[in-house]
């Protein structure tokens, strides 16, 4: 018997560890083959359980929703919904899991995930690298800011929390939204929805697709059916309001917008 056979161990025995739970997420099957066989090669350091491969940001979260993860492996370029996209819809989970990019980006792009404190693989994944991004998970959560600076454009879907679900919505669906104390409501034809997001932040991320009509309101300019003078008979409170396509209804416009309002619809 090995003298140091009873001495207490410094760190758990990886075998005998939890398996961290994958998803793999890449819109290229012989990729997400290679890395789930590179997973099963680092079994002896770094245990895992494969719990599903998508080929895209849309498929990740509904695998998700039939069982978590601890650790998502998502390339960035994908059709439907790209991998920083859904890193962020990741972050608004209760227990969002860790996020490691897979990137063919070149060098000066590597650059600047790794300064924004986001992992990555490199392809090809080397196992050596793979292994050491492992070994930092869990990794803190990443700030939805941080990931909307890789992806400075406008994201196809909003994440909405229902009944301990995520729902996505497509953002090209909603007519309009409107804050309301903590949430802001996105109107579609079908229905209304809650987003835990700031009409401000909203206004800024989609300034091409949504108009501000006052403090508390932004409208898709594609919804704007026509406009029309509410008040007049009785001279009292007289505005323009905005009518709403598909839903038949009536959004005020404030005086301090309307030159704005008027002139992005070209009136």
């Amino acid at each position: 018997m090995h003298a140091h056979a009873d001495a207490a161990p410094s760190r758990p025995d990886p075998v005998s560890a939890t398996p961290l739970r994958v998803l793999i997420v890449d819109d290229e099957a012989p990729a997400r083959t290679r890395l789930r066989d590179l997973l099963g090669d680092l079994a002896a350091t770094h245990p895992t359980r494969i719990t599903g491969m998508a080929a895209n940001g849309v498929e990740a979260l509904r695998l998700l929703e039939a069982e978590p993860a601890d650790l998502v492996l998502a390339d960035i370029r994908m059709p439907a919904m790209d991998g920083v996209e859904l890193a962020r819809h990741l972050a608004r989970l209760p227990q969002p899991p860790a996020v490691i990019f897979v990137t063919a980006y070149d060098q000066y792009a590597v650059q600047a995930f790794e300064l924004a404190a986001v992992d990555y693989l490199l392809k090809p994944v080397r196992a050596e690298r793979l292994g050491a991004a492992l070994a930092k998970v869990p990794q803190p959560r990443i700030a939805d800011a941080t990931l909307a600076g890789l992806a400075p454009g406008e994201r196809r879907h909003f994440s909405v929390s229902e009944r301990g679900r995520i729902l996505l919505l497509a953002v090209a669906d909603v007519l309009y939204l409107r804050a309301e104390l903590k949430y802001v409501t996105a109107r579609t034809i079908e229905r209304e929805y809650v987003l835990d997001e700031s009409l401000v932040h909203l206004e800024e991320e989609f300034s091409q697709r949504f108009l501000r009509l006052h403090r508390n309101c932004l409208v898709a300019r594609d919804a704007v059916q026509g406009v029309e003078r509410v008040g007049e008979q009785d001279g009292i409170d007289a505005h323009w309001a905005v009518l709403i396509r598909g839903v038949g209804e009536r959004l005020p416009v404030s005086r301090r917008q309307w030159p704005a309002v008027r002139q992005a619809l070209g009136l």
